[in-house]
């Protein structure tokens, strides 16, 4: 744990009390500040209380004596309407910032390492700090990918922070922190939290603003808004370009699965279509994203190489879970938007589809260049009847509702057409929350209802890491 030591005998209210709000208010206790907290749903309060947090309702709070605010980054600031804690808060010029900014204030003399974008960024995040780790380096991964960073450990001159960054997350920080900021693409999400994409491009833009003196920015080139970004960085700021589809004069690059590092050194090419963990364009510029920031951070090209061969790819990311019979069940349950799934159908042909959840505002109509490979799609949750009215007339569905029976029907004609290289394929293009915690848990349930079934053949995440 963090022991954040700046607030100590002054008041401080923790707002949301998920795993990153029982974190902050542990670390603001033990380092002597007030706490007291707050939650919307009362079983969370009622966990506080268990744990010793004294819980007052911000409506009726004295907020004149209050120093800060640490809401949660699920916690609206503005749109569709601020929380009323953020309201008073403000009312009462009380400082408010999230718990990254309470790390880095805290941890100011580590490094830092912060990674964002609509898609990739958790891949991202994980493959950087494997490769830093691999190198014999002190690290800790964390932030909007898994544990809350006021969790971990404290590591000081020596160590470096590597933070997945939620756009809700940067709007929570204010001090420069970042060594290096990974930008690597934006699509239009969480638009409602953010007033319109405008919003959205605005909050991903910000992650440069918290660079350090002599830092490094490496952003994706492959989408216009990055693009744009790019023109609008500063001249001082070392940039480093990557493209997963075209080659680039200074930079790094992953055309066609080859990675290719042009910044002055003269570093082999490296043939990420033989790693199994590399399958995909989306990975390409994963790879190559990670391979510029850990470049900037100091390490020697052969040292990465070498690493990036031993990386295996996390859970939820199409994620192989089982054979049956010659067809493959997939677990891409992170999938939660239609440029997320996109990267998955380009992977696979011969796809029966479970899709469905709660819908972000595109829908599945950008998807429809890759319905050709679909044999069938079994719809499930919120989205359920938008997602028909899309596909009606152009690929075959089945309205199915939850997630067992949309299995159980595309394992059944999954099995009865017994084409080879069929995959059925969990890529929701929707959030879970309409039926799930998280697409964490969505996806364990996927992987759970695979292995039950008859004859399948599990697969290690060595061998099933194909995205």
């Amino acid at each position: 744990m963090i022991e954040v030591t700046a607030y100590r005998d002054r008041a401080v209210m923790v707002l949301g009390l998920g795993r990153s709000g029982l974190a902050a208010a542990a670390a603001l206790r033990e380092g002597g500040a007030a706490i007291v907290t707050w939650d919307d749903d009362p079983k969370a309060r009622g966990r506080a209380k268990q744990e010793g947090f004294p819980v007052t309702d911000p409506t009726v709070l004295d907020w004149s004596h209050v120093d800060a605010l640490i809401p949660s980054p699920g916690i609206p600031l503005d749109h569709p309407e601020p929380h009323p804690a953020v309201v008073k808060a403000r009312a009462a010029r009380c400082e408010i910032l999230g718990d990254i900014e309470l790390l880095t204030r805290t941890q100011n003399e580590a490094r830092y390492v912060g990674i964002t974008g609509t898609n990739g960024k958790s891949t991202t995040t994980a493959l950087i700090g494997h490769l830093l780790q691999q190198d014999g380096r002190r690290i800790e991964v964390g932030g909007n990918l898994g544990a809350p960073v006021l969790s971990l450990a404290p590591l000081g001159r020596e160590g470096t922070y590597v933070l997945e960054l939620s756009s809700f997350q940067i709007d929570l920080m204010q001090s420069p922190c970042l060594d290096v900021a990974v930008l690597l693409n934006i699509t239009p999400d969480h638009l409602d939290r953010h007033g319109g994409l405008e919003g959205y491009v605005a909050a991903k833009r910000r992650l440069f603003d918290l660079l350090r003196e002599k830092a490094t920015a490496v952003i994706g080139m492959d989408d216009a808004h990055c693009r744009t970004i790019r023109k609008s960085l500063a001249s001082g700021v070392t940039v480093v370009e990557v493209s997963a589809r075209q080659a680039l004069d200074r930079g790094v690059s992953a055309a066609e699965g080859t990675l290719v590092e042009r910044l002055g050194e003269t570093v082999p090419a490296i043939d990420l279509a033989r790693l199994p963990a590399f399958q995909g364009e989306h990975n390409w510029q994963n790879a190559a994203a990670a391979w510029a920031a850990a470049r900037a951070a100091g390490l020697k090209p052969e040292h990465a190489a070498r690493s990036l061969a031993s990386f295996v790819n996390l859970p939820h990311r199409q994620e192989l879970v089982a054979v049956v019979n010659d067809v493959r069940y997939v677990n891409d349950s992170k999938a939660t938007n239609a440029t997320a799934t996109a990267t998955a159908l380009q992977a696979f042909d011969a796809i029966y589809w479970i899709a469905g959840g709660r819908a972000k505002a595109d829908g599945i109509a950008p998807l429809a260049p890759h319905f050709p490979r679909l044999r069938h799609a079994f719809l499930i949750g919120e989205a359920m009847e938008a997602f028909a009215a899309t596909l009606d007339g152009k690929v075959a569905y089945s309205r199915c509702g939850d997630l067992e029976t949309a299995l159980k029907a595309a394992h059944a004609m999954a099995q009865a057409a017994g084409e080879r290289a069929a995959v059925v394929l969990l890529s929701p293009a929707c959030a879970s929350y309409d039926q799930w915690k998280n697409f964490e848990e969505r996806g364990d349930a996927f992987r759970s209802l695979v292995l039950k079934l008859p004859d399948a053949k599990p697969v290690t995440q060595m061998e099933g890491a194909v995205s």
